[in-house]
């Protein structure tokens, strides 16, 4: 996009951000998982946002629509689909089950590398859902989006996004409860038994927490909270308590650039 924005689109823009940026990489970091991918997404769906500006006609809220925006971006731009790894759950449970140790290790960071672990394993156990489902979790039972708004987001009729929503909510929970320590005191996987071989990986690396560095509450505080809650809202509580990712500012500094480029 070259040229600055007609003068009443640039007014609306600049009026409504920085909540669209937010809004829309706070979704793509739930769906993408991955950093970079995450921030790539963001960046041209706000490019997206800005250029159907003029569009927006008012009959559904602002941040509906800009969800809408993001969401077709999502379903239907081929990269994504490409970067899909094909993960399903019984491949997660296998991967979470290798190289688990009997007694861990101590080490003085250990309370944010597993915090950092317990997070991240979190986020990308929503990878094993079908794009379709994924969404429809998201914005259900991690937004906490109106079951109304979220069909309207989604271009479904509210029926289906309610079927839709409790399939993946059912696999989402139906996991957690057999593979997840958190959430269960019998699954075999528990983040202190895990972390040796994430940390081998290079999944979790001292000093490089970039998916818990905004959280309030560490892994200890999130393993206390889930045990007092009734068994039907642990795998609910858990995917709560990932921190929310706000806009990296550089995403920010490029579309201000594209809003008022050099004369």
């Amino acid at each position: 996009m070259s040229g600055r924005l007609r003068p009443e689109t640039e007014t609306h823009w600049k009026r409504c951000c920085p909540a669209p940026s937010n809004q829309v990489h706070a979704l793509a970091r739930r769906i993408l998982v991955n950093p970079d991918n995450a921030s790539e997404a963001t960046q041209e769906i706000l490019i997206l946002v800005l250029t159907k500006l003029s569009t927006f006609k008012g009959e559904a809220a602002f941040s509906t629509w800009v969800y809408r925006v993001a969401v077709r971006y999502l379903l239907n731009t081929r990269k994504i689909r490409d970067r899909d790894l094909g993960l399903t759950f019984d491949m997660f449970a296998a991967d979470l089950e290798s190289g688990l140790v009997a007694d861990p290790p101590k080490a003085p960071d250990d309370a944010l590398l597993l915090n950092e672990l317990r997070i991240s394993c979190t986020m990308a156990m929503l990878l094993c859902l079908k794009m379709e489902s994924r969404l429809a979790y998201v914005l259900g039972d991690i937004f906490e989006l109106d079951h109304g708004e979220a069909s309207q987001i989604l271009e479904l009729t509210p029926a289906t996004y309610r079927k839709r929503l409790s399939r993946a909510r059912s696999e989402v929970e139906a996991f957690t409860s057999h593979h997840c320590g958190i959430v269960s005191t019998s699954a075999k996987c528990a983040c202190p038994r895990r972390l040796p071989a994430a940390m081998e990986a290079g999944r979790v690396q001292r000093g490089n927490y970039p998916n818990s560095a905004n959280a309030k509450e560490g892994y200890a505080d999130i393993r206390a909270q889930v045990g007092a809650v009734i068994e039907d809202l642990k795998t609910f509580k858990l995917h709560r308590s990932v921190p929310h990712h706000e806009c990296p500012e550089a995403i920010r500094v490029a579309l201000t650039e594209i809003l008022s480029p050099p004369a």
